[in-house]
């Protein structure tokens, strides 16, 4: 990424810096109020995993933030940073001493040995679980964690408290105790409606009092760099600290798709689908959950096990783009996938006994990569007509982005499929989509999006491909739902917005 020379950047207008907690590294991202990024840095992340367990030690989590963020600030002239906010993955948690230090591991996203207490809280929090819309939680939920932390370690010290990876974080920015942003705390069973913690839930499940945070709107300035930090991070001191997000809700952010009815397809190893709504989606299968907006709107999204994972475990060390030029020649193809690498889909629909397959075909490759593109364009099709289902509007800017955003052909196929038009932004990392955040106090992060995320290309639909993929598309809905999959109503949804 080439960095301009400080010299030609304007610090009248200011630079805003976001700050990414992945799994296997840390990002940081300093940014102009019109997107140009003038700072970056990159720190990588190790952790333990085995079996259901998946551990990183939260003090790495600050080293590496700090040198991240004192990487991209070597390009950021003084006096010019207006905020920061960081982002980090959802559901991961420790628990820390009055001081702020780690006194467990911290428990990864996917950390799932909470596997036998899941149920437990499922029971203790129906009510509230089912008025958010998600109805149950999973076991690699934070609140489920927090119950077997609570377990493993029964000796805390006095005045223990949960921190989310980002709280942790923002405390050691701050030099003292933080709120936790609705955001992060959803997994942890925040009353997002109410925007406070259930008590009477928690109460239920022995969560001592005083153990959980304050919770505010991501977006709320929650207090400045302190000197100590500003030592380790080369942030100024009292740069203002800004209550962050989860990293899928920060790339959403950074995709730009923060409107009712814009949505946001990531398709990389899985396709995941991320929209805005004014109101809260109630789904009844659970696999559309809405994490609260910094303005109060809605960010509903699903995760299918659908996506480009299953291209790279079946056509490994293939020239993927030669491959794509000779699938443009089988479509549709003869060939009819539901492309999953492994069993199990999460959504549009829940089928944990669901499985890939594959029908007919001419038997050559090309049309074998051609039912795999399709296929995942199908069931991303599949994904919008649920969500039509459910009431949420659709109506708005799609935007694409993900690993699978390097091929054009794919894309262009995506809108066809689609039968709208795709936006590919230039840059959609969750630490530009803190950057936006960070720009946000007192505007409406829409607005700050509008002028910080840039489009690299609009693809529209080509001319000739409307209803081309109709008849191939409702035949893979017939088929799942043949086998029992795919229930009726969003089966014959499906078809009669196809036109059948």
């Amino acid at each position: 990424m080439e960095i301009p020379d400080r010299a030609v950047i304007d610090r009248e207008s200011g630079v805003w810096l976001g700050l990414d907690l992945g799994t296997q590294s840390a990002r940081a991202l300093a940014v102009t109020a019109s997107g140009e990024v003038v700072g970056a840095g990159t720190q990588p992340l190790t952790g333990h995993r085995s079996g259901a367990r998946h551990e990183q030690d939260p003090e790495a989590w600050w080293r590496a933030i700090a040198a991240a963020s004192s990487e991209a600030m070597q390009t950021v002239p003084p006096g010019a940073v207006r905020g920061v906010a960081v982002d980090a993955t959802s559901g991961t948690i420790v628990l820390v001493d009055r001081k702020g230090s780690p006194v467990t591991p911290g428990l990864m996203y996917d950390d799932t040995r909470a596997t036998g207490l899941v149920e437990r809280v499922n029971a203790a929090g129906e009510r509230v679980w089912t008025e958010l819309g998600y109805g149950r939680m999973q076991p690699s939920w934070a609140l489920p964690k927090l119950l077997w932390l609570l377990e493993a370690y029964p000796q805390l010290p006095r005045g223990a408290r949960l921190a989310h990876q980002s709280d942790f974080v923002g405390r050691r920015l701050v030099g003292q105790e933080v709120p936790a942003d609705l955001s992060s705390a959803l997994k942890t069973g925040a009353h997002l409606i109410e925007e406070r913690w259930p008590d009477e839930v928690m109460d239920a499940l022995g969560v001592p009092q005083g153990l959980l945070p304050e919770l505010v709107r991501s977006g709320t300035v929650i207090g400045a760099v302190s000197r100590a930090a500003a030592a380790a991070t080369a942030i100024p001191p009292g740069t203002p600290v800004i209550a962050g997000m989860t990293d899928g809700c920060a790339a959403q952010l950074g995709a730009g798709a923060l409107r009712p009815g814009c949505w946001n397809s990531v398709l990389g190893t899985t396709l995941v689908v991320k929209g805005v709504t004014h109101e809260l989606i109630h789904d009844p299968l659970g696999a559309v959950y809405s994490h609260r907006a910094p303005n109060g709107d809605w960010l509903p999204g699903g995760a299918s096990s659908t996506g480009a994972g299953l291209i790279s475990r079946d056509f490994a060390g293939r020239d993927l783009d030669e491959l794509g030029r000779a699938a443009a020649a089988h479509e549709p193809s003869a060939m009819l996938a539901y492309p999953l690498a492994s069993a199990g889909e999460r959504f549009p629909f829940v089928a944990p006994a669901a499985q890939g397959f594959a029908l007919g075909g001419d038997g050559s490759e090309a049309d074998r990569f051609a039912a795999v593109l399709q296929g995942i364009g199908y069931i991303e099709r599949l994904c919008y007509d649920y969500l039509h289902l459910l009431g949420a509007p659709i109506d708005g800017d799609l935007v694409l982005t993900g690993g699978a955003t390097r091929s054009e052909y794919w894309c262009q196929l995506r809108a066809d499929i689609l039968g709208r038009p795709v936006t590919l932004p230039e840059n959609s990392e969750p630490a530009l989509g803190m950057a936006v955040l960070a720009a946000s106090p007192g505007r409406d992060p829409a607005d700050v999006a509008a002028e910080m995320v840039r489009i690299r290309v609009t693809i529209d639909p080509r001319s000739g491909s409307a209803g081309r993929f109709d008849t191939a598309y409702v035949r893979l809905v017939d088929e799942i739902e043949r086998r029992g999959w795919l229930g009726a109503a969003l089966a014959t949804h499906a078809r009669e917005r196809a036109g059948r």
